[in-house]
């Protein structure tokens, strides 16, 4: 049994995602992103159906039942969805029995531990890249960056890429890199 709680750091993710997404302007919802799949409205939606997947199986579901899509959400309610999204994965999780079940989630069953870090992974990089566009000085935690690094490395090998493995390969960062950087590049972005 892995006797990590990652709640606090998903729910700090969560959190941080909510606060950057207030205030969103609508102009932006087209540009492009690190995350070459999306732009700006793609990727939010990525995100905060992302969100709603891991509540969904917090809540019983089954991970792939529920695609990783928010659907339409009006160009002026960013924020209102990411607050909804954030409060329903909140909900889901908060009992304690949940972190040693095991749940089914798109890469396999594995403990609501698991399950949480790898959506924190996903949630924390995926701000990264919307921060980009939205507010590129916005100073993000670096504490959820490094912790999300840390997964990444453990749970994704930097070869091979590609088919099964849906990231691009890992790409060079300059020395003096912080955290959020290493990270993205770690998940195949150029940065």
């Amino acid at each position: 049994m892995n006797a990590i709680d990652s709640r606090p750091q998903f729910l700090g993710a969560l959190e941080q995602l909510e606060k950057l997404v207030r205030g969103l302007d609508p102009a932006l919802l087209d540009h492009p992103t690190p995350c070459d799949a999306y732009d700006l409205r793609g990727l939010l939606g990525h995100t905060i159906g992302a969100i709603h997947r891991i509540a969904y199986i917090g809540e019983g579901g089954r991970g792939l039942d529920l695609p990783a899509a928010a659907g339409r959400i009006a160009d002026t309610d960013w924020g209102g969805a990411a607050g909804r999204a954030c409060a329903r994965a909140a909900a889901a999780w908060a009992d304690d029995d949940k972190l040693d079940r095991e749940f089914e989630v798109p890469w396999g069953v594995v403990t609501g531990r698991l399950a949480l870090s790898g959506y924190l992974m996903e949630i924390v990089t995926h701000t990264w890249d919307i921060a980009q566009v939205i507010a590129p000085e916005t100073q993000l935690d670096e504490d959820l960056a490094r912790r999300a690094f840390t997964l990444a490395q453990k749970i994704l090998p930097a070869e091979p890429r590609g088919g099964e493995v849906p990231f691009a390969e890992v790409h060079p960062v300059p020395d003096d890199a912080d955290i959020h950087r290493r990270l993205a590049a770690w998940l195949g972005r150029a940065v």
